[in-house]
């Protein structure tokens, strides 16, 4: 279930936009990412080339199991981090920021921990 930052940022996003919008396009990630729109054409075809995401003909993205799994744990530690962060006294903007370069690096182990720890 290898990944890279880029892939997982993306997974992120279609994750959290089917949460708020009834159907995911290109179009809403491009949006949503501040990305052209030929960049996300790009990474949907690689993700599809990774069996991590289907596009339906009508273009509707959806996340396969694998590319749920990757999108979920990268939201949980997006979340957690930031929650954290803030309570720590870190400025919500500065706490968001950090967090997403974070949840990409942190080792299972270690994420485990301060999860663990803060609960």
């Amino acid at each position: 279930m290898k990944t890279n930052e880029s892939a997982e940022n993306y997974l992120e996003t279609i994750l959290v936009l089917s949460k708020s919008h009834p159907v995911v396009r290109s179009v809403d990630i491009a949006e949503e990412l501040n990305f052209k729109k030929s960049s996300v054409s790009v990474a949907m075809k690689n993700l599809r080339e990774k069996e991590q995401i289907v596009v339906s003909k009508e273009g509707y993205i959806t996340l396969t199991d694998a590319g749920r799994e990757i999108a979920e744990m990268i939201y949980e530690r997006h979340e957690l981090l930031t929650d954290w962060l803030v309570r720590l006294g870190v400025d919500e903007r500065t706490a968001a920021e950090d967090a997403c370069r974070l949840e990409h690096v942190i080792s299972k182990e270690s994420f485990d921990a301060i999860k663990k720890h803060i609960r």
